[in-house]
């Protein structure tokens, strides 16, 4: 009979700590992040103005093949 109440006892903390997990989860997912200022991206790039060439190859490490992943 002591042994199943240890059982019990224990299960049932299991399931509280269960409950408290997905409770901070959810808070968690609607936690909004409050931006005070937008970032600045100057001086970010090199150079004067961003050519097409810039973006190509951004595109391209950005947006890889599958076959990379």
């Amino acid at each position: 009979m002591e042994m199943s109440l240890d059982s019990s006892n224990f299960l049932r903390k299991i399931e509280e700590m269960q409950r408290e997990l997905e409770y901070m989860k959810r808070d968690l997912m609607h936690l909004e992040e409050k931006i005070t200022r937008k970032p600045s991206l100057f001086g970010s790039v090199s150079g004067e103005d961003i050519t097409d060439e810039m973006i190509e190859k951004a595109q391209r490490e950005l947006f890889r093949e599958a076959e990379d992943v």
